[in-house]
């Protein structure tokens, strides 16, 4: 009988574990059994669960227990035992470290199945909303390449310049010159703009932990136009030289429309601050979304696929024109008009309620832009204006962010259901927690069907439209 020293540990360890207490730095056997919202592998060993990072459903791995919190062991994958269906070498060399993706280990077929499974077991365990079969999420679409916009962290340190996403649970850069879910066209910026920066000398720390100076570089492109928006985040505007590389980046590259510095000086995780100047070229980028014309400019929120996000404001205006009774809409979370233009435009009457007044004065530019007269919008707290809105209106869109709907804008809504909702949630639980109000055995709504997709391959996020009907209207909440 013949055994190597690192098998003849193993061994000893297993034996061990059969009868005392797990400890840190023993190695054990596990098969994962799913994921957790993060993405980490999930186990079951003798009573405890164990996290695993890179440990798939199915899997058999051998890993090391690390450290112990409450009931859970904490715990680092050393080997595969038996593969998991589906199981990949990531398209990203970095994907192990990067917290920017969580699922690239894993077949898109099988991260669509994972999120359709855990959508559907959310939707019954937090809201008692029993769905077997959701409409498939769309997965026809690019898994790589489909983001349209970066917000990437720098630090300098000790002359050199660190560029790329946190590594996962901590504020560790993880240093990069290209990201495979970045659309190609700001992905090719990456390594030179990084080299300019470098070699500019101004400080970088996106944290602010030391000197004032660059803390985030944004970049953004025009799916349909193929123009580009380049953002300097910085703590001070006190950047020598920097408008005069903003007008040489502008020559090398002639698809760059603009570039900016976003003046962000607070200690804080908000990346974008409030001022923004005009470093060269123009402000903002033109897009070409659902035959429309958007203006999109630092700090405008867009979804950050715009494929996927196309699909989805198609889906939902088709269902309200085949509401023969549906001639008037409340949009509300409606941003720069992403929902209300294309719904506006296909003839429904639109008013959107929006809280940030820069989003709502985007909006009406994007209106006037596109010729569009039926559509307006008001900024200010949207539960005060939905009660305003509601009784003369017929179907409402929610687009909440992902902590759901704030308790009185769900209040507002029973208390004056329209014939027609839709919901599209980012947020699977928060979503889940508000229908239970909506569509419960005494609520005003009957789900008429469900839209998941897919927005984020590669991560676990998933986005989720719900088309409600109304069937009850002596509702009170």
């Amino acid at each position: 009988f013949a055994c190597s020293c690192s098998d003849w540990c193993y061994a000893f360890a297993m034996a061990q574990s059969l009868s005392d207490p797990p400890v840190a730095g023993q190695i054990i056997t596990v098969l994962g059994i799913d994921l957790n919202h993060q993405g980490l592998g999930l186990a079951r060993w003798q009573g405890w669960v164990v996290i695993v990072p890179q440990l798939l459903p199915g899997e058999e791995a051998q890993v090391q227990l690390l450290q112990r919190k409450k009931s859970q062991w904490f715990a680092r994958h050393l080997k595969t035992i038996v593969a998991a269906p589906g199981a990949r070498k990531p398209p990203c060399i970095l994907a192990k470290d990067c917290g920017g993706c969580s699922l690239q280990h894993l077949e898109e077929s099988v991260q669509a199945e994972w999120k359709r499974a855990r959508l559907e077991q959310t939707l019954k365990r937090i809201g008692g909303i029993d769905i077997q079969s959701p409409a498939p999420i769309n997965h026809d679409l690019e898994h790589l390449g489909y983001r349209n916009r970066a917000l990437i962290p720098l630090r300098r340190h000790e002359d050199q310049l660190r560029l790329g996403y946190y590594k996962r649970g901590s504020h560790r850069i993880v240093n990069l010159n290209r990201c495979p879910v970045l659309d190609p066209r700001i992905d090719a910026l990456i390594k030179p703009l990084k080299q300019d920066l470098e070699a500019s000398g101004w400080p970088a720390d996106a944290d602010l932990h030391g000197e004032l100076g660059l803390r985030h570089l944004g970049l953004r492109v025009g799916v349909r136009t193929g123009e580009l928006l380049i953002t300097l985040v910085s703590a001070t505007s006190e950047l020598n030289g920097v408008k005069e590389l903003a007008v040489e980046w502008m020559n090398r590259w002639p698809a760059v429309s603009g570039v900016t510095l976003n003046l962000q000086p607070r200690r804080s995780n908000t990346v974008l601050g409030a001022i923004t100047h005009t470093l060269a070229g123009r402000d903002c980028i033109s897009e070409r979304f659902c035959d429309l014309q958007l203006l999109l400019g630092t700090t405008t929120f867009f979804q950050i696929n715009t494929a996927r996000a196309e699909q989805i404001v198609i889906v939902l205006r088709d269902w309200l024109l085949a509401r023969k009774d549906c001639n008037r809409l409340i949009d509300a979370y409606c941003g720069i008009g992403t929902i209300s233009l294309p719904i506006a435009a296909a003839g429904i009457g639109v008013v959107g309620l929006e809280i940030n007044p820069a989003s709502v004065q985007q909006a009406q530019q994007n209106a006037a832009l596109n010729g569009i007269t039926d559509a307006s919008f008001e900024a200010g707290d949207v539960a005060l204006l939905l009660s305003n809105y509601l009784p003369d209106h017929d179907a409402l869109v929610v687009d909440p962010p992902r902590k759901g709907l704030a308790p009185d804008v769900l209040d507002a809504i029973l208390n004056c259901p329209p014939k027609s909702l839709a919901y599209l949630s980012c947020d699977s639980a928060t979503l889940a927690r508000d229908l239970k109000r909506l569509v419960s055995e005494s609520g005003p709504y009957a789900i008429d069907r469900i839209h998941p997709v897919d927005f984020f391959p590669q991560t676990t996020h998933l986005e989720c439209l719900v088309l409600m009907e109304r069937i009850n209207c002596e509702v009170q909440p």
